[in-house]
């Protein structure tokens, strides 16, 4: 399921990135040493967007692993009150470095303020990580620097003229 499909429909814009291809497995630089995957280096991919509507007041970018086997998927990264004028984030800025003036970046679910690479448990099968850039219509969400990212996503909601979206993947194999 994709997890957009329970909000409701926005238009889309355009989202790319020379390391998380739509349908592709994430390079190992995009899984999680953290969580023990040999060569992961927990390094958020760059991306770079275009095509936002009119109105776009900043942006927000998230990561979740929609096939993780919890209730609620697993958040990778959330970042928001990023400003309107950027349409760029380069690789490794979920470390902090490379974040625009003014962002907030959220702890992720295994509540560490930074983005943490793709680490499905192994035998688990193949997972879909949507990474995600939401245009907003509002310029500071509001939300404390120690929320969730479910918290923010549901924030989100009201404000979200747009979104676009790269679905790459990543799977453990079985010992």
């Amino acid at each position: 399921m994709n997890p957009f499909d329970r909000l409701p429909p926005v238009p889309a814009f355009d989202v790319t990135s020379a390391v998380a291809v739509d349908g592709k497995p994430l390079p190992l630089a995009q899984r999680s040493g953290a969580f023990g995957v040999p060569g992961g280096q927990d390094v958020s991919p760059d991306l770079t967007w275009s095509g936002a509507p009119a109105g776009t007041r900043s942006y927000a970018v998230t990561v979740f692993d929609a096939d993780a086997p919890t209730m609620s998927g697993f958040w990778h990264w959330a970042v928001f009150d990023i400003p309107a004028a950027v349409t760029a984030l380069p690789a490794g800025a979920g470390s902090g470095d490379g974040l625009p003036q003014g962002a907030v970046q959220l702890p992720n679910d295994a509540r560490l303020p930074q983005y943490i690479g793709a680490a499905p448990p192994a035998g688990d099968g193949e997972h879909r990580y949507f990474i995600t850039v939401h245009a907003l219509d509002v310029e500071d969400l509001g939300v404390p620097a120690e929320s969730t990212p479910a918290y923010l996503s549901f924030t989100m909601g009201g404000h979200t003229l747009a979104r676009a979206t790269v679905v790459a993947t990543a799977e453990t194999p079985a010992a």
